[in-house]
């Protein structure tokens, strides 16, 4: 019964893996004089396509878009055809970049900055309706209560929303709170599942919630 819901999603991560560039072709690309001559390099690889429209002479910042582009329609193309708990576990992927989109939006309103400025720079991978809303938002309640509340990172939010008024320094705080409520989340989802899945992401979870310098953590972490 595995390729009726599964067949489908395995084959699509099969392709995108050997898809991925190996070291012949990171040696040919080193080798470049010019961004013109890495697209001709590339033209042999799967990421033959991804500069097709972009005229020259290329920019970095628009191989950097083209390839953020690429990966989202991916990414998303493999979330629309998942279903259980494949599902979810992409869904948490894209928590991570919710929140950094979050944090980015109410930082640059914090300095008067125009929302139609700031939402380009949001990642797409963490894009949500109410990202253009977050602007109207005076205090955490508000910020929850009018824009956040009917977005999928809601749950990690009710443990750093208070009555405090936004500036800077809570603005770290609600981030730090709002990475380590999801992460942990992440983490117990993990290790619900079982197998390969707790077995590889409970040590990655893990490991970022040290690197983020989050306390209490997920679980200890073994001696050299």
């Amino acid at each position: 019964m595995f390729n009726i819901d599964n067949g489908y999603l395995e084959g699509l991560c099969r392709g995108f893996k050997n898809g991925v560039l190996r070291q012949a072709d990171y040696l040919n690309l080193v080798q470049c004089e010019t961004l013109d001559d890495l697209k001709l390099h590339l033209q042999s690889t799967d990421y033959a396509n991804f500069l097709n429209n972009v005229p020259s002479p290329l920019q970095v910042s628009q191989i950097d878009d083209n390839l953020k582009e690429k990966l989202v329609t991916e990414f998303q193309h493999m979330r629309n055809h998942a279903t259980g708990p494949l599902a979810t576990f992409l869904d948490f992927i894209t928590y991570s970049y919710m929140i950094d989109n979050i944090i980015l939006l109410i930082t640059g309103t914090l300095h008067q900055r125009p929302i139609s400025e700031l939402v380009p720079k949001c990642h797409k991978l963490g894009s949500f309706e109410q990202m253009e809303a977050i602007h109207v938002a005076a205090t955490p309640a508000e910020l929850y209560n009018a824009v956040l509340v009917d977005t999928p990172l809601a749950p990690f939010f009710e443990d750093c929303i208070n009555e405090q008024d936004l500036d800077e320094m809570n603005i770290e705080i609600i981030r730090n709170t709002l990475y380590k409520s999801y992460l942990e989340s992440f983490f117990n989802f993990c290790k619900n599942i079982g197998g390969e899945t707790e077995e590889v992401m409970c040590q990655i979870l893990a490991f970022e919630q040290i690197e983020g310098h989050l306390s209490s953590p997920l679980i200890p972490l073994e001696p050299n």
